[in-house]
């Protein structure tokens, strides 16, 4: 089997941030979600908090100047370098950079977007029914059940427009994708099993 950049777009509660760890770890590669934006962090110089978390933040300054809580901004507080675009970049920098060191497992960030000019990406979208997203979301969130069931469609709505915003495309739209698989059905596991064997299929394929 060749070696793939795995790229994986999931909803709130479809597990597919464990998913990308679980086969990272079958397939003996490192796995990048939140560790992107460490990473962006320490190469841009700009404090991780400042980042935004798969979500547009257009009341950015205002929340910045709410932290300082009425105390002066830094002075290169409302700088280009701050604004979404921006941040987005420092972002994509590292998935390309990561990309280039070899193969791996990049969960969300638009990575599929950002790499869709290499052929060694394979672009995964993990989703499931309400239900299953509502169980596997409150195994995490002590919250009540209504709130939970807000928590999903919101965060999945931060993400559609984060992606639309900075891709120009929809995040549901499976031909954005290679694989769109169904957690719910197929569990974890399977869903794993699922993407191992697309990427023997399409080494085979690409061989030819």
């Amino acid at each position: 089997m060749k070696p793939y950049i795995i790229t994986i777009a999931r909803q709130y509660g479809s597990g597919g941030k464990t998913v990308g760890r679980m086969l990272a770890k079958r397939l003996g590669v490192p796995a990048y979600g939140r560790e992107i934006i460490t990473m962006a962090s320490e190469d841009s110089g700009i404090n991780a908090m400042l980042f935004s978390d798969e979500r547009l933040k257009p009341d950015f300054l205002a929340r910045l100047k709410a932290r300082y809580k009425g105390q002066p901004l830094p002075n290169d507080s409302s700088k280009a370098y701050l604004r979404d675009d921006a941040l987005f970049d420092y972002q994509a920098k590292i998935i390309r950079q990561l990309a280039d060191q070899g193969p791996c497992v990049l969960i969300g960030r638009c990575a599929d977007f950002v790499l869709k000019e290499r052929r060694d990406v394979v672009r995964v979208f993990v989703y499931a029914d309400e239900a299953f997203c509502m169980e596997q979301a409150m195994r995490v969130d002590s919250l009540p059940e209504t709130e939970v069931a807000r928590k999903i469609a919101q965060i999945d709505e931060y993400r559609a427009k984060y992606y639309r915003h900075h891709t120009g495309q929809d995040w549901y739209d499976a031909r954005n994708y290679d694989l769109c698989i169904n957690s719910g059905v197929l569990g974890f596991d399977g869903v794993v099993e699922e993407i191992v064997q697309y990427m023997e299929v399409r080494s085979q394929f690409q061989d030819m």
